[in-house]
């Protein structure tokens, strides 16, 4: 068993929904595009780590979901495949088909996630974080 997969799940999808709410906030990510997944619950999973983060995005942005909400989407990948999609190394719809990638539940849900990271306007990160 991995030592994360013990810790309580709470802390780090605070810390997300907090760095995701600042992202709308500051218009790095458009809350137009957001706007499919009011009352969705989607659970991220570092297959590598044995984690499993919910979050529950409703009209005062994101939050973490209890853990027996239902989850309207699940995606599934290693911390690395997530830091490169997250640093726009990969794209989605590449570690999508190379399988780095697993999204079960919503696919359309899973649509509007792959969109809002393709909308994403990296530009008005903060420069330190541009280049990373």
């Amino acid at each position: 068993m991995k030592l994360l997969a013990l810790l309580p799940e709470w802390p780090p999808a605070q810390a997300l929904s907090l760095a995701l709410n600042a992202a709308i906030l500051g218009g790095i990510i458009s809350r137009d595009a957001l706007e499919p997944l009011l009352g969705k619950t989607m659970a991220l999973e570092a297959s590598d780590l044995g984690v499993r983060l919910r979050l529950a995005y409703g009209r005062f942005g994101f939050r973490p979901a209890a853990r027996g909400a239902a989850i309207d989407l699940t995606i599934k990948a290693a911390l690395p495949a997530y830091l490169a999609l997250a640093l726009r190394r990969e794209d989605p719809d590449t570690l999508f088909f190379k399988r780095r990638l697993v999204m079960t539940g919503d696919t359309d849900l899973g649509l509007v996630v792959k969109n809002s990271l393709d909308a994403i306007d990296w530009s008005r990160l903060p420069r330190p974080l541009r280049g990373l």
